[in-house]
């Protein structure tokens, strides 16, 4: 994730400097891959948000919180700076016919003008690597990019039966993305249709050509929903397309988001358009997010850790992160924030505390076991015998298993390998015969060989074989290693 620092410090203004806070950053969050600075002086701190932050760290206002609480300075809440006109009734209608959307947030917006973007608003696009493409859809870019809720706007006017139907495709149904490329969809997917059953958008990943905007559009529906994150990804590996916004609902979104995402949209378009005419937001959540609760102590923090951790200290982290809890002796009991969707056991929070506190603190220690390691007696013999052959010149060998010859016959062999071998001996006759024919290629003198293998007899047995010039001598493992 791209984050801009000067964008950043619209909401953290006493945050320290680029380097500083990429050290801050790493060690208390998450990874920053890379710093760049660019030539308006401006620095890019491209951070590696693990999956389990996806939900929350994948905008600039999530990571300002974070930086604010990590360091105890203040966060510059941004909503009451919003200004929108009194919205007017609507008819504007919305059917949700999957469970696979949990919230729809949307409205009309009239009498708006589609133009060039604001010069800000083009900057802090281009750097975090996106181009500008118009001022409304700019505006859609920058509050994913700020709050982390993908939003959508399509041509009203292209929309038929002023109506918005999220529903699950059809078999064969395709649709034309922005770009060009036209995709198949099947009845697993998702999609944005309007009254008349024609097909916007790729539910959560894409929209589609039939209701985008250009410069002749006045009228616009804005839509920002919350979808399940197993189907967006689902279906997004099926149709092959990578968008950002693909990326932050497979990591799961709180449903919370929306609504907050639709009033920032909605003040960005009447800061630009001072003429434009807001209707009614339409918001249909069949579902809400649950609030979560969760219990743990300092004793369970402190033993997970490893570390001593105070009830003072977890109670300022708590306040840090505006955390509602109740303590009741050494027991804590907290709300777990909407957006924090990661926090689900006792041992997320030793995490929490943990990286707050700092992984520098937690100090490595060896535990003390009581162990004696028991031999194992055929592996050392084999170890023995094998080592005194090597330190008499020998050098090992090791020949077939199967024989043409033996007490114990295989089902399913080479026509002349039947049996398992009965001995060492047979085997080591042939490589000594072998090695004896190619010994003055191997400017050896004299050769000296030996193998330690399985026999197989009325028993299984390990055998240890060796050659004294041209006699080959074959003992059981226990009686050479006596």
């Amino acid at each position: 994730m791209k984050i801009s620092y000067n964008w950043l410090k619209w909401y953290v203004p006493d945050a320290p400097k680029a380097e500083e806070l990429a050290d801050v950053l790493t060690y208390h969050l998450a990874e920053v891959e890379r710093l760049d600075k660019l030539p308006d002086g401006d620095y890019i701190l491209d951070i590696k948000i693990l999956p389990n932050r996806g939900h929350d760290l994948l905008s600039h206002q999530g990571v300002a919180r974070e930086v604010a609480s990590l360091l105890n300075i203040p966060f510059v809440d941004p909503t009451p700076k919003y200004k929108i006109p009194e919205s007017k009734p609507t008819d504007f209608k919305v059917e949700i016919k999957t469970q696979k959307c949990r919230r729809h947030v949307g409205r009309i917006v009239r009498n708006i003008i589609v133009g060039p973007s604001p010069e800000w608003m083009v900057k802090h696009l281009e750097s975090i690597g996106q181009r500008s493409i118009n001022n409304i859809v700019d505006a859609t870019n920058i509050v994913m990019f700020d709050c982390g809720q993908p939003m959508h706007a399509f041509d009203m006017d292209k929309v038929g039966g002023l109506k918005l139907v999220i529903r699950e495709a059809k078999n064969k149904e395709k649709l034309t993305l922005l770009g060009g490329s036209e995709k198949v969809l099947n009845d697993t997917m998702m999609v944005l249709a309007d009254g008349e059953g024609n097909p916007l958008d790729v539910a959560g990943i894409k929209g589609g050509t039939h209701a985008e905007l250009n410069s002749a559009t006045k009228n616009i529906i804005l839509q920002g929903d919350n979808f399940d994150p197993v189907s967006i990804r689902k279906t997004a590996q099926a149709l092959n397309v990578f968008t950002d916004a693909r990326k932050r609902f497979e990591n799961d979104l709180s449903a919370e988001l929306g609504l907050y995402a639709m009033v920032e949209l909605s003040a960005l378009i009447a800061e630009m358009c001072p003429e434009a005419i807001f209707e009614d937001v339409v918001d249909i959540y069949p579902k809400k997010q649950e609030e979560r609760k969760l219990s743990f102590s300092s004793d369970r923090i402190s033993k997970i850790l490893g570390l001593d951790v105070s009830i003072k200290e977890i109670e300022d982290i708590l306040k840090r992160y505006v955390f509602k809890y109740v303590l009741n002796k050494n027991e804590f009991e907290i709300i777990i924030p909407p957006m924090r969707l990661d926090l689900v056991t006792e041992e997320d929070m030793a995490e929490e505390i943990g990286r707050v506190i700092g992984y520098d603190k937690l100090k490595g220690e060896i535990p003390k076991i009581n162990f004696k390691p028991q031999v194992n007696e055929t592996y050392s013999k084999i170890s023995l015998a094998r080592n005194k052959l090597l330190e008499d010149g020998y050098s090992e060998v090791m020949t077939y298993a199967f024989a043409d010859k033996g007490e114990v016959s295989v089902l399913a062999s080479a026509s002349d390998k039947t049996f398992l071998r009965a001995n060492l001996a047979d085997g080591l006759k042939e490589s000594l015969k072998l090695n004896k024919i190619n010994s003055p290629l191997l400017g050896l003198k004299e050769v000296k060989i030996f193998e330690i293998g399985v026999v197989w007899t009325s028993a299984e047995e390990i055998h240890v074989a060796y050659n004294e010039e041209d006699k080959v001598i074959e003992k059981n493992l226990y009686d050479f290693a006596k």
